[in-house]
């Protein structure tokens, strides 16, 4: 029985969206099926004016068959050294978005500036956030830039994540590695799902032509992390990645999932990516604070890999942004070096364990810190303050205000929310993993949505935004409100009703996390504490700058494109939700701050 039979078989209840021809397709760039056709783009070869020229004469072999083990086939483009007599590397970016530069999410429609990433710092042969096939051949590298099964002209149906997939790419690495232009040494790298697929694999199996991965930017739970983030369903993002794949099959339909499977069950769990089962192989991983999709994967796969061979960059810009960029590249080529080459380059001894960036924000006197060496994260010379909700005063307070007090906001609202301030009298850094505990009400339902964010306020009090690049071609206030361009603060999402999924906790300064396996209603006017995790933060605040606690019903970071902004609301909050603070309810924040 093959995997996807069994996986048939184990989840009969799988729904799949059948794809749009990549012919047919509105947005995608079909330049053709050419399976065997290979020619040389010659040193100096533009695909279009003002792109990078090949800096080396590079061989292009187009729809080159691969099979795997329950006879379906994959299609990849590979790009190679045009000498044949040096055997190299392969790179494979494991993706569904489609080859050379044909997919319908690209830089010039998924955000403003092409995310600040120059024409001439890409070839235009690159897959969405993969490697650019003319800077790495000439770093003495080959691209294999295979079409994920069911996407572009490879067979089969589109899974997401999962055993299926982890299997395809231990399948593909073993036809790979045996090619007779690659020296055995295989590696992977690039961002969100060619990163996930990266986590996806190594959690599962080892490989022994898989030398070293880099995965920049992915998430690791696909339920708590993205489709069900604190139980509460969202499914825009993903109906955006669904509609922009271009097969001759089906995808999986997660949006459909999310509503037949609610909570986190055997099928949710088949995609969990266990990244404590990472034992062996060299990992570097890159995280921002910019994204709200990747954060807290990128970090829990740090922390919680089981090889002792992992290192983490923090940058303090935007992953796509971050990708390209020459330093980056330089980077990245010193670690591939040294396991794929076996290069002595001094990797090992000489790289940080982790480079720490944390935020300043526009408009700020503090300084964003960028990639201090650090031993470990989070750091180790942290202390946990915890700060008291006073509604009377709106305000964040060292002792528990005695006299009981409460504040409320409308749940179904896209604008109203409860917010409680807090000012620093000295330089202060946070970073790690904050949390809340709200003692809340809601008169109106039997259940309601809680969202959290931490925002920076300015020492008049002013709300202040993160620039996701620098310089930006316009000042703050011009730039466009798209979470790919402007981060306003870390957020942590809870549905009332998941309360009591909460694992044991083993301190009262410990993250709290759920298991999201069972759900209890609210008692409508029962007050009910509720312990919210927010994602990882690292924020730097000068003496007299603050930090705002914001309460609402809704999500409250900008969109990640424009035409994903709500117009209106698509929850079912219903009435006022009530916040409860001092006498007998001690709701409070929880944030971890730097000592050195």
């Amino acid at each position: 029985m093959s995997i996807q039979e069994n996986l048939s078989r184990r989840f009969p209840d799988t729904e799949y969206t059948a794809l749009v021809h990549p012919e047919q397709h509105p947005g995608f760039h079909y330049t053709g099926f050419h399976p065997g056709k290979t020619q040389k783009l010659p040193r100096g070869h533009v695909k279009h004016p003002g792109f990078q020229p090949f800096p080396i004469d590079v061989i292009w072999e187009q729809d080159v068959a691969i099979s795997l083990r329950d006879g379906i086939n994959l299609y990849a483009d590979i790009f190679r050294p045009s000498n044949d007599q040096e055997r190299v590397p392969a790179i494979i970016p494991w993706s569904p978005y489609g080859k050379v530069g044909t997919s319908t999410l690209n830089l010039d429609n998924m955000g403003p500036w092409r995310m600040g990433i120059p024409y001439q710092n890409m070839s235009g042969y690159e897959t969405f956030e993969g490697p650019n096939p003319a800077e790495w051949c000439s770093r003495g590298y080959a691209v294999v830039d295979i079409d994920a099964r069911g996407c572009g002209n490879s067979e089969g149906d589109l899974m997401f994540w999962g055993e299926q997939e982890a299997t395809d790419i231990y399948d593909a690495i073993t036809w790979v590695a045996e090619q007779s232009w690659c020296n055995g040494s295989v590696v992977m790298m690039g961002n969100s799902w060619l990163a996930i697929s990266q986590l996806n694999f190594a959690s599962r199996f080892n490989h022994p032509n898989l030398k070293a991965i880099a995965p920049w930017e992915g998430l690791t739970d696909p339920y708590g992390q993205q489709s069900c983030r604190g139980g509460i369903p969202r499914t825009g993002f993903v109906d955006l990645i669904i509609q922009s794949f271009a097969g001759t099959g089906k995808a999986e339909n997660l949006s459909a999932m999310i509503k037949l499977r609610p909570l986190f069950d055997d099928y949710w769990e088949e995609k969990h990516i266990k990244a404590e089962n990472i034992r062996d192989i060299p990992m570097y991983l890159t995280a921002s604070y910019s994204t709200g999709l990747h954060c807290e994967g990128s970090f829990h796969a740090f922390e919680v890999a089981q090889t002792s061979r992992k290192w983490i960059r923090v940058h303090a810009s935007q992953e796509w942004h971050d990708l390209y960029q020459p330093k980056a590249t330089d980077d990245l080529q010193r670690f591939f070096d040294f396991y794929a080459k076996g290069i002595q380059n001094g990797w090992e001894a000489d790289t940080p364990l982790v480079r720490l960036s944390l935020l300043g924000y526009d408009g700020s006197y503090s300084t964003t810190v960028v990639e201090r060496p650090e031993q470990q994260w989070p750091p180790a010379s942290q202390q946990t303050s915890r700060y008291y909700l006073d509604a009377g005063t709106r305000s964040l307070v060292k002792t528990k205000p005695n006299d009981a007090s409460h504040v409320g906001h409308e749940g179904h609202s896209l604008t109203d929310s409860s917010d409680f301030t807090l000012y620093f009298d000295k330089y202060t850094e946070i970073c790690g993993r904050p949390f809340v505990k709200l003692y809340m009400s809601c008169d109106a339902a039997d259940d309601f949505d809680v969202v959290v964010q931490i925002r920076k306020l300015s020492s008049s009090g002013e709300l202040l935004e993160s620039l996701n690049w620098s310089p930006m071609p316009k000042p703050g206030p011009e730039v466009p409100n798209t979470n790919v361009v402007k981060h306003l603060g870390q957020q942590g999402m809870l549905r009332a009703s998941h309360h009591v999924s909460l694992r044991p906790r083993e301190g009262d300064h410990e993250l709290p996390r759920y298991d999201h396996m069972t759900r209890e209603p609210i008692t409508p006017g029962v007050v009910v504490p509720l312990l919210i995790p927010i994602w990882p933060v690292g924020m730097v605040f000068e003496a007299g700058e603050g930090l705002m606690l914001r309460i609402s019903g809704h999500d409250m970071a900008l969109p990640e494109a424009e035409f994903l902004r709500l117009t209106c609301p698509i929850d079912e909050n219903r009435g006022k939700h009530t916040i409860h603070t001092g006498g007998e309810h001690e709701s409070y924040l929880v944030i971890r701050v730097i000592t050195n």
